[in-house]
C-alpha cells in the first residue's frame, strides 16, 4: 500500500509540473511576449574604467612600460610608489591585470574623489569615513571607494575583475 502511495504521488507531482511548463510554453506560442524584468535599471557605464593609464585586462609588460620600474616586481603583483603619499598595487592573472588598488595616505595631492570613481557623491558616515562599491558586469569589473575615518584617513580605490 505504502508504494502504491508513493508511486502516485510521484505520478501526481510529476505531471503538475509538466502542466506548469506547458502553460508556459503555450503562453509564448500563442505571442504572449516573456516578461521582462522592468524594475531593473540599465547597466551603468563605470565612470573608472583605469587608473594612471593602466586598465583591468592588460599584460604584464605593458603595466610597466606605461608605470615604470615597479618598487617591488613579481609575477602576480608589482608594487608601485608615486611619492610618499600615493602607492599601487597591481595584481596579475596569468599575466594579465585582475587587480589594481590604489592608496592615497593623508595630504596626498589629487587624490582620486567619489565623483571621479562613480560619477557622483557618496554618503559619508558620522565618523567621516565613506565607502562604497559598484559591480559593472557587462564591464567585467567592479570599483570600490573606501575612506578611513580619523583626522589623517587614507583613501583605497580598487579595481578588480569579476
Amino acid at each position: 500500500m505504502t508504494r502504491l502511495l508513493r508511486s502516485s504521488n510521484f505520478w501526481l507531482l510529476s505531471h503538475a509540473v509538466l502542466a506548469v511548463i506547458s502553460f508556459s510554453i503555450a503562453g509564448v506560442a500563442f505571442g504572449q511576449a516573456p516578461q521582462k524584468r522592468a524594475h531593473l535599471a540599465p547597466e551603468e557605464e563605470p565612470v573608472f574604467h583605469e587608473y594612471r593609464g593602466v586598465k583591468i585586462g592588460w599584460v604584464a609588460d605593458e603595466v610597466r612600460k606605461k608605470l615604470g620600474n615597479p618598487a617591488n616586481k613579481g609575477d602576480e603583483q608589482d608594487f608601485y610608489v608615486f611619492g610618499e603619499k600615493e602607492t599601487a598595487q597591481v595584481l596579475y592573472d596569468k599575466g594579465q591585470v585582475s587587480a589594481i588598488s590604489i592608496d592615497f595616505m593623508n595630504g596626498a595631492k589629487e587624490v582620486i574623489t567619489p565623483q571621479q570613481v562613480f560619477g557622483g557623491e557618496i554618503e559619508a558616515k558620522p565618523d567621516g569615513s565613506m565607502y562604497e562599491l559598484k559591480r559593472y558586469p557587462e564591464a567585467g569589473y567592479w570599483v570600490s571607494y573606501n575612506r578611513t575615518a580619523g583626522d589623517k584617513p587614507i583613501v583605497t580605490i580598487t579595481m578588480q575583475k569579476i
